[in-house]
């Protein structure tokens, strides 16, 4: 059994087109949707971008049954107290449909432009390492912690998805994650870095051109392919069936979660096509 989310970053959308897919995405049988989290859209410095806490908590209040994460959080922009509780009330009110994904930054340019975080990757993960230790204080996980701020008690659990592929965060991803993430533009380390997840159940984002019936195929894979290329074999392009096969291979490898990244950008029509056939085609969780 798998789960379905959409992933979705907020750019180039309003905060109604975001609404719309999300209670599209809920009406197509998707478990959640995941957003990014950046200063400045990545890549794209002119584009303006939603916060990704606000954009999920509105989302949230919007839908009745999508459960509601990130791709993940970035752990240079918030303190981790201030993260505790926001990612407490945002489990409370949407009762308990909250996934906390986190990690050490991705996109350092932003931490220049912004004055903020570390330019050294093995600073940010020593960081990231730190926090996780701080977040399980203010949760009162950690028995031993002493006194430490506490956030609201928690209603509901709070699943944490680590992303990230570097050793040291894989350390980290076994002693904290309950999902390990890998991104798009790794899927190809899945088959070596998997079995350093430790318990950690496995996620992996992937790109699709999906190609709807009616739609040409060539069409499809030709724009997909200018946009989206980069990412190798994170970047999927085939119809229902060929993307049938494609998940249950990755399935057949412990994946038991799918963000799925829609290279027309999870236009309603995808997003149902893409529920009748592949969602309906794999046992549901």
């Amino acid at each position: 059994m798998v789960e379905w989310y959409v992933f979705l970053p907020q750019v180039r959308l309003s905060a109604t087109d975001i609404v719309e897919r999300a209670r599209h995405a809920e009406a197509s049988g998707f478990d959640g949707m995941a957003f990014i989290d950046h200063l400045e859209a990545p890549g794209l410095p002119d584009e303006s971008i939603w916060e990704a806490m606000g954009i999920a908590s509105w989302v949230a209040a919007k839908t009745e049954r999508l459960r509601i994460g990130h791709l993940v959080l970035c752990d240079a922009f918030r303190h981790p107290a201030v993260l505790a509780k926001q990612a407490v009330t945002l489990s409370d009110a949407s009762e308990g449909r909250f996934d906390l994904g986190l990690g050490a930054g991705s996109w350092p340019a932003e931490f220049t432009r912004f004055a903020v975080g570390q330019q050294d990757a093995v600073a940010r993960v020593e960081q990231l390492d730190r926090h996780l230790a701080l977040l399980r204080q203010y949760w009162g996980d950690d028995p031993d912690a002493g006194s430490a701020p506490q956030a609201p008690p928690r209603s509901h659990p709070i699943p944490l998805v680590l992303g990230g592929t570097g050793r040291r965060m894989m350390e980290l991803v076994r002693r904290y994650a309950d999902w390990w993430n890998l991104p798009a533009n790794h899927l190809d380390k899945l088959p070596t870095l998997a079995p350093a997840a430790g318990t950690a159940r496995l996620s992996v984002q992937q790109m699709v051109g999906f190609v709807r019936s009616g739609t040409d195929p060539d069409a499809v894979r030709e724009v997909s392919t200018r946009r989206f290329g980069n990412l190798g074999a994170g970047l999927v392009c085939g119809d229902a069936d060929e993307l049938i096969g494609h998940f249950t291979g990755l399935a057949s490898q412990r994946v038991e979660r799918f963000y799925v990244w829609f290279a027309d950008f999870a236009v309603p029509d995808s997003l149902h096509e893409f529920g009748e056939t592949v969602i309906k085609a794999f046992p549901a969780p």
